[in-house]
């Protein structure tokens, strides 16, 4: 995986132009037709305090994510030190900076390097982290549809968001076809030298996935996920305490406003930068609205929550994975 991220400059530098027009074009979405300076002085009147409490979150996150991927790389026969799991985490992170999408496998990679575990298992374990996120997603999404549905719909219709049940439905069992045929097949497209090396890493991949079946400690990784996303909940929701225009929004508003965000940084744009500005421009200024308050009041407040949010996962992602370089590098060579 490595070999060939390094063998394809071209696309690399495609994907990064690419992520940054998405992220130029969002971030003028999100300051169109806004007051510049309102937003100005609202952020320097912001109470910094509560964003340091949420800075001090979504650190946690990161090492309570490190300890439970030990879990799912145990029933494979690995156990790795807590300490490379939380730098390898923070490198990938660092990664999905620069490109988008790699930070997954520049994790894979660097935990190879430090650990010895092989790039396709760990990658699948890290595909299963992300399947169990967006489980984690629909129970935020469906708390949110309980409390605020109001806030919810304005959202989907102000973003356009239309979800066809039949292309859904047609793409769930074009992917079942597919995955009967290879099975059918196997044996002999094992017979082509290229298919055969990716039917390995597919098989690698697929038994780091289904690590979860195996896990010793089933309760523990329970425990671990609800942590991850309490601490997700604490650092987005610990910073509309920061602004007095948001200091009063309920629980329920925090379940709305994760929902939101989340779905800005699925954009591939580097770091969220834009998408996720404009979607809680949109998302909070949706939720005035469905306060009988003045949505474009709401459109500012949200721009400025953004920033503040935004900023608080990027110092973190900046730190956490610039640090990790040397501490992966002084591990690399303890290990040698």
């Amino acid at each position: 995986m490595k070999e060939e991220t390094t063998r394809n400059p071209i696309k690399n530098i495609l994907t990064i132009v690419v992520s940054m027009v998405f992220a130029v074009g969002f971030m003028y979405l999100a300051f169109q037709d806004l007051d510049v300076q309102s937003i100005k002085k609202t952020l320097l009147k912001a109470n910094y305090l509560w964003v340091l409490v949420s800075m001090f979150f979504g650190v946690l996150a990161y090492w309570i994510r490190a300890i439970r991927w030990n879990l799912l790389l145990e029933p494979l026969g690995y156990r790795i030190s807590h300490t490379n799991a939380l730098w390898t985490l923070s490198f990938g992170y660092l990664m999905n900076l620069t490109i988008p999408r790699s930070g997954e496998i520049a994790r894979s990679t660097a935990l190879y390097g430090v650990e010895k575990v092989p790039v396709d298992k760990s990658f699948g374990t890290i595909i299963l982290e992300r399947v169990v996120d967006l489980c984690c997603m629909f129970i935020f999404l469906g708390l949110t549809l309980i409390f605020k549905y109001d806030a919810i719909e304005q959202f989907r219709k102000k973003a356009n968001i239309n979800i066809n049940p039949t292309l859904l439905v047609g793409g769930i069992l074009l992917m079942i076809f597919v995955f009967f045929i290879f099975f059918i097949f196997k044996e002999k497209l094992k017979k082509i030298g290229l298919i055969h090396r990716i039917i390995i890493a597919i098989g690698g991949v697929m038994s780091g996935m289904l690590a979860i079946f195996r896990l010793k400690h089933k309760w523990k990784f329970i425990l671990y996920t609800m942590g991850i996303w309490g601490a997700y909940y604490g650092a987005s929701y610990l910073i509309c305490f920061a602004l007095s225009e948001t200091e009063n929004f309920t629980i329920a508003d925090g379940f709305f406003i994760i929902v939101v965000g989340t779905l800005g940084m699925i954009v591939p744009a580097s770091g969220g930068i834009g998408a996720f500005h404009y979607a809680l421009k949109m998302g909070i200024s949706m939720l005035f609205l469905s306060m009988s308050r003045d949505p474009e009041q709401g459109a500012e407040v949200g721009l400025s929550y953004a920033f503040l949010s935004h900023t608080v996962q990027l110092v973190i992602i900046l730190i956490m994975g610039l640090i990790s370089i040397p501490m992966l590098a002084k591990n690399k060579k303890s290990n040698q």
